[in-house]
C-alpha cells in the first residue's frame, strides 16, 4: 500500500509560479513511476505529467510543454511539479499517483492517489 499526500497548492496571479509535493510512505518508492493529474469544475481528470522510476524519463500533456515540469528526489520519497507561467486554465484540483509499472498518461492505469490540492489561477 502506498500513501500519497500532495502539498503546494493555493492561489497565484497568473504568470506567477506554483511547485507542488508529493510525499510517498512507500519504503519501495523508487520502484514507482509517477503521474500528475487535474481536474477542473465540470471537466474529466486530465493528464498533466510523468516521470520514470529512475526519473531519467519525463512526459507532459501538450499543454503544459515548456510551463511544467516534472522531477522527483527517490531519497526523499517525493514527486514535485514545478509550475511557471501558470494562466486561469490551469486551475483544478491537481493529483499525484503512483504506477509499479512504466510511467502512463491513463489515469485508470495507476495504482495510488493522493487527495488533491487545489491550484487556483487568477486573471
Amino acid at each position: 500500500q502506498v500513501q500519497l499526500v500532495e502539498s503546494g497548492g493555493g492561489l497565484v496571479q497568473a504568470g506567477g509560479s506554483l511547485r507542488l509535493s508529493c510525499a510517498a510512505s512507500a519504503r519501495t518508492f523508487s520502484s514507482y513511476a509517477m503521474g500528475w493529474f487535474r481536474q477542473a469544475p465540470g471537466k474529466e481528470r486530465e493528464f498533466v505529467a510523468a516521470i520514470s522510476w529512475s526519473g531519467g524519463s519525463t512526459y507532459y500533456a501538450d499543454s503544459v510543454k515548456g510551463r511544467f515540469t516534472i522531477s522527483r528526489d527517490n531519497a526523499k520519497n517525493t514527486v514535485y511539479l514545478q509550475m511557471n507561467s501558470l494562466k486561469p486554465e490551469d486551475t483544478a484540483v491537481y493529483y499525484c499517483a503512483a504506477r509499479g509499472g512504466p510511467k502512463a498518461t491513463v489515469g485508470d492505469l495507476y495504482d495510488y492517489w493522493g487527495q488533491g490540492t487545489q491550484v487556483t489561477v487568477s486573471s
